[in-house]
């Protein structure tokens, strides 16, 4: 039997350029600290063996001390073996870094940086590292290669499949995925362990892609996972579960508004338990409609939430204002130049006769009037 942990894409010394300095440092470390957490997600699962299929950097020329701590890392996990393969974003064209790293490789770290079989007790590893960025062609052909009779066949790979849209998935970024998805059939593989999507996507009951075990993005709606693999000998069918790695949560939201509803009470089922607000990534956008006094409630509930999280993203722009004769008399009941500004804007935000976009510039003038308003209110 070999069982063993699957993972891939960690980006270490990703730099989050859009984040605030905290939100940065937090989502760095969270990565980083990524080692510790995959390496008790194989002991907790009764596995030795990580192996990681590419993209553990996110750059060809990480600095020193990313390299150093991601060395460090797994030597303090003495007793997980590692394998390492480069992916597109650490290839092979990224010397230094492979170099480097076997100059001060730990005792526990396999560095498959050729597409020689690596023995691991009753399994045999067939990597197929990136060469460069983009290869252009498809490297997981070296898996049909033999191995010793008896040992169970692992394929470790990193790209693109050719037809994601068949699995009802859009195609990574970059050039054109180039591995066959029937790879693990034809190389008589019995997993076929895949980076480079940074989901976590079941291919076929042979082929999966890790995901990455740490989100960076909004993208994907699994957080956080690597791959427990169990196969009790060759030939037979592996047993695959999922296992939570993440430490940070990205989560996105939609609200749909109506007039007439609860929309404090509404941001508190849409959001996360607060709780775990701390260490989540919050994307939210509001479509639908509200009246004046219940955009006025969200913009405050919103305000007052989003301190909560290590990052908030809130759009209300695809929100339109219903703007009663009564919002616009109580901006001026006098009845001077600001209501009859109103009255003329909220005129021009429902007239025929004007294009789409000249309504859509008088309503958010006419909101935009509003919140001026209600910040000078007494």
């Amino acid at each position: 039997m070999f069982r063993f942990l699957h993972s891939s894409d960690l980006h270490l010394g990703k730099p989050f350029g859009g984040f605030d300095d905290d939100a940065r440092g937090r989502l760095r470390a969270a990565r980083e600290d990524v080692f510790g957490r995959l390496a008790q997600a194989a002991r907790d699962g009764g596995a030795g063996v990580v192996l990681l299929a590419g993209d553990t950097f996110d750059q060809e020329t990480p600095t020193p001390r990313i390299l150093r701590h991601a060395r460090n890392a797994m030597a303090q996990n003495a007793d997980i073996t590692w394998v390492l393969m480069p992916g597109n974003h650490d290839s092979l064209a990224a010397t230094v870094l492979w170099s480097t790293l076997a100059q001060d490789r730990p005792d526990n770290l396999i560095l498959a940086t050729d597409p020689s079989p690596i023995a691991l007790g009753a399994a045999t590893v067939l990597p197929a590292p990136c060469t460069v960025r983009s290869p252009g062609r498809d490297l997981t052909e070296t898996m049909d290669q033999p191995t010793p009779e008896g040992q169970i066949r692992v394929g470790l790979g990193h790209g693109g499949i050719t037809d994601f849209a068949a699995l009802g998935q859009a195609a990574p970024e970059g050039p054109r995925g180039v591995i066959a998805p029937d790879r693990a059939a034809r190389a008589g593989l019995d997993y076929l362990g895949l980076g480079d999507w940074h989901g976590q996507i079941r291919i076929d009951a042979r082929s999966w892609y890790s995901g990455t075990p740490e989100p960076d993005s909004f993208k994907h709606d699994v957080q956080g996972q690597a791959l427990l693999v169990e196969i009790a000998a060759p030939g037979a069918a592996p047993r695959v579960a999922p296992v939570a790695t993440g430490a940070l949560h990205w989560h996105a939201s939609l609200l749909s508004l109506t007039p007439g509803e609860d929309v404090p009470a509404l941001i508190e089922t849409m959001l996360p338990p607060r709780d775990r607000r701390h260490g989540t990534l919050l994307r939210l956008r509001a479509e639908g409609r509200l009246s004046v006094g219940e955009r006025r409630a969200l913009a405050r509930a919103l305000d007052a939430s989003s301190p909560d999280f290590l990052s908030a993203d809130v759009d209300l722009d695809g929100l339109t204002t219903l703007h009663s004769d009564a919002d616009i008399e109580a901006l001026d009941p006098t009845g001077g130049a600001l209501r009859q500004a109103a009255q003329s804007l909220g005129a021009q935000a429902v007239d025929p006769d004007l294009s789409r976009g000249d309504r859509e510039e008088a309503r958010h003038a006419l909101d935009l009037l509003h919140a001026l308003a209600a910040e000078v209110a007494p």
